[in-house]
Formats: structure tokens, C-alpha cells, sequence
């Protein structure tokens, strides 16, 4: 292995109850009441597409780039005031970067979310490369942002990892033909088929995931 590609949230930090908090107070906005069923049919996938998914199930007359920017700086908010890196995977970035191999981040976030956060969260050019899905065609399940990622880092996209917490985000490895490590952020049974496919798994998510364990894979990997 060549590179490491990181989703972002949910795996690298805890924004899922920020973006659950945005969501309920979005759709409150519209009359819309939010339910776990709506977290678990979004997560990992792009807010454009879940936007468009909602304007067509609850007939909102606003246009989906407008609900985008709605949700976007609802969540925002929340985030900038409390949004906190995952320990263990912070231990398992640092070990990447202690090694030399280049890292990103390839996330369904907005620009604007993800470099305000990393700002706040002392992340700034700890990653070499950046992509969200704002940037390309087409979000997760689709691999476009992984392969855009694998391109700004120079790599082929089978000397990639990406690391996933989400059955959108290992579908979009396997599409683009990334090995993948797959922390599940919902990990109650049964999972997803995705997650069986993905070639490290901690089924329990992120109370399993062992830095040393991932770190041992990639080096076995990297020889």
C-alpha cells in the first residue's frame, strides 16, 4: 500500500449527532418529523442526493442546492461548537504519517465544513490531499471521490486504503478498487452486505477498532 484515504465523518471525528441534531431541526423547518429510519437511510451518502431524495418524498418546493445550504449551515453551527476527533484513529493517523505514506480525506462534506473543522480541530496540512463531493460528479456509493483523491495523491487506485465507516463509503472503495478498512458507525445487527466485503472489518465499530491491528494490516500490506 501506497496511500491511505480517510472518510471523514464518523471516522476521523464524531459529527454524526451534530448532522442528526441539524437534520431534526432542518426538517422541522418544512413540518417534516425526523426519525432514526432517516439517519440510517442517509448516512454516508452525498447531501445533495439526500436532498433531492427529500424534496421528492415530502413534495418541498425549494430546489436541493437551496436545502444543501440550509442543512449545511445549521449543521455548521453545531459542529464549530463541538465536534471532537475519534482517539483511536487519531493514533492510527499518526502511525500512518510516522511511516511516510501519504494521506487524505475523501468526504461527503461540503469545502467549507471541512476546512473550517480541520482549522478548529488542528488538522490543517496534516492531509495531502482533500476532496469532497462537492468536487465531482458523483457521491458515495459512486468512487468518484476516491478516485479523485488517489489522483491528487499521485497513486494508482490499487495502492490506495480507505478507511469507511459507512456501506455507501465501502461500496465506493470497492468500486474503485481500494482495499478497505471498515469501522461501522450503526453497528447494531445485522450489518450491512457492504461491510462483509471490506477487507479489515471491526464489526463493533469504533468501541472494536484497534489502531495497532489496522497499523499491523497496512504494514503486512506495504512490504
Amino acid at each position: 500500500m501506497r496511500a491511505v484515504i480517510f472518510d471523514w465523518d464518523g471516522t476521523l471525528i464524531d459529527s454524526e449527532p451534530n448532522y442528526s441534531l441539524a437534520d431534526e431541526r432542518f426538517l422541522a423547518r418544512y413540518g417534516i418529523p425526523y426519525s432514526p429510519e432517516d439517519k440510517r437511510r442517509y448516512i454516508g451518502g452525498g447531501s445533495l442526493d439526500m436532498m433531492i431524495d427529500v424534496k421528492r418524498r415530502f413534495g418541498l418546493a425549494e430546489p436541493p442546492e437551496q436545502l444543501v445550504r440550509e442543512r449545511g449551515e445549521l449543521y455548521l453551527r453545531l459542529a464549530l461548537e463541538k465536534t471532537e476527533l475519534y482517539p483511536k484513529m487519531k493514533s492510527f493517523l499518526d502511525r500512518i504519517k510516522a511511516r511516510g505514506l501519504p494521506v487524505a480525506v475523501a468526504s461527503g462534506s461540503a469545502p467549507v465544513a471541512l476546512s473550517r473543522l480541520s482549522a478548529k480541530l488542528g488538522l490543517n496540512g496534516v492531509f495531502d490531499a482533500v476532496v469532497s463531493a462537492e468536487e465531482v460528479r458523483l457521491a458515495k456509493p459512486a468512487p468518484d471521490v476516491f478516485l479523485e483523491a488517489a489522483r491528487r495523491l499521485g497513486r494508482e487506485a490499487g495502492d490506495c486504503v480507505v478507511v469507511e465507516d459507512s456501506r455507501y463509503g465501502v461500496e465506493a472503495a470497492l468500486a474503485a478498487g481500494m482495499r478497505c478498512i471498515a469501522v461501522p458507525y450503526l453497528t447494531d445487527p445485522p450489518l450491512a452486505e457492504a461491510f462483509g466485503r471490506a477487507d479489515l472489518l471491526f464489526p463493533g465499530g469504533m468501541k472494536t477498532f484497534s489502531a495497532e491491528q489496522a497499523y499491523a494490516w497496512i504494514e503486512r500490506l506495504s512490504l
